[in-house]
């Protein structure tokens, strides 16, 4: 049984000329190889995502909505904010 399919896309020139450009280079043997890293890569990416949302967003959510008290409102937090970015800028000078 095959594990692999074969599939026609179209891209942009920009990102064709840069599948073909990793080829070229040797980096990748093959067209095929640079698309396949580039998907394992998004779906790591979305892996991490998903894991970030269930373990610190939905675990903040879950505190807020126990203890709404934690809020804080916009204004403060804009507030800190433009603090935390005066500091750096001043740092900087």
């Amino acid at each position: 049984m095959r594990t692999t399919q074969q599939l026609s896309i179209t891209l942009p020139n920009d990102m064709a000329n840069a599948v073909k450009a990793k080829v070229q280079t040797g980096e990748y043997a093959t067209e095929s190889e640079v698309i396949r890293d580039g998907l394992r890569a998004l779906m790591a990416r979305d892996r991490a995502v998903e894991s970030w949302l269930h373990y610190q967003v939905a675990r903040a959510y879950d505190a807020l909505k126990a203890d709404p008290s934690r809020a804080i409102t916009t204004d403060l937090v804009r507030a800190r904010l433009a603090a935390e970015h005066d500091k750096r800028k001043c740092a900087t000078v």
